[in-house]
């Protein structure tokens, strides 16, 4: 993502200010729901678009995956998020007991982690004093620096399946929007396989422009990565039909 421009007072003033992407638990998600939402529904159109020659059983068979797809893609986000916070707090929790009952150890945890920074012997010393008189600093600094967790946001879990199932859906949509309009089959599997693979594309452009990396490049990455899933996705499906 490209940093925002400052103005000229800040420029003149030497101000620096830093642009950080803050979101990236609801990029995932919304990579997640749409990736799949774009290949599955096709896929399954796709397949059935060889054997049927009216659109109308594809437009319900494909209705009723997104329906089911979207709510299990949304239980699934849901039960990793509560998975996540449930394995936090579990280890905040034995981060408490054992610096109620090794702080010794614990303060020689702290001191290895400073050390590993290069921060000379005196500081280490005073840092990990200052630390380890407030417990709360104390259980933070080891769920973040020794074990590399942050805490989770309360409402993530439901946030995340929503988030998740929602773009289940946008993405279904898109593959399977060709045969709302068109009557023949084949005719609708050709239209869809050009907007599948054009909206693969805006969306990694998309995703490259929030995460940071080159758009263009993501969008390439995407289009590909998504085509040949759905081209697998399809050809199974052709297999079973």
């Amino acid at each position: 993502m490209k940093p925002l421009r400052q103005n000229q007072d800040e420029t003149t003033q030497g101000q620096h200010k830093e642009e950080h992407f803050m979101a990236p638990d609801l990029i995932r998600d919304i990579v997640i729901g749409m990736a799949d939402g774009l290949t599955v529904p096709f896929a399954l159109a796709a397949g059935l678009s060889g054997t049927v020659s009216n659109t109308g059983l594809v437009v319900i068979a494909g209705v009723a995956e997104i329906a089911a797809g979207s709510i299990a893609m949304g239980l699934g986000g849901y039960l990793a998020a509560r998975t996540d916070r449930e394995h936090y707090l579990a280890e905040l929790e034995r981060e408490r007991r054992e610096i109620r009952e090794l702080p010794d150890r614990e303060r020689e945890e702290v001191a290895d982690i400073l050390r590993q920074w290069s921060l000379p012997e005196e500081t280490v010393q005073s840092a990990v004093d200052a630390i380890s008189q407030d417990s709360d600093r104390w259980v933070n600094f080891m769920m973040k620096y020794e074990l590399g967790l942050e805490e989770p946001e309360p409402k993530r879990a439901r946030n995340s399946s929503l988030t998740i199932g929602l773009s289940y859906i946008a993405g279904g949509i898109i593959p399977l929007s060709p045969y709302l309009f068109v009557q023949h089959a084949n005719a609708a599997l050709v239209i869809s396989v050009i907007v599948t693979l054009i909206a693969l594309f805006v969306f990694g452009y998309v995703k490259g422009r929030f995460t940071g990396s080159r758009p263009g490049k993501s969008a390439w990455q995407t289009a590909l990565v998504g085509g040949v899933a759905a081209g697998i996705a399809f050809a199974i499906a052709k297999l079973i039909s």
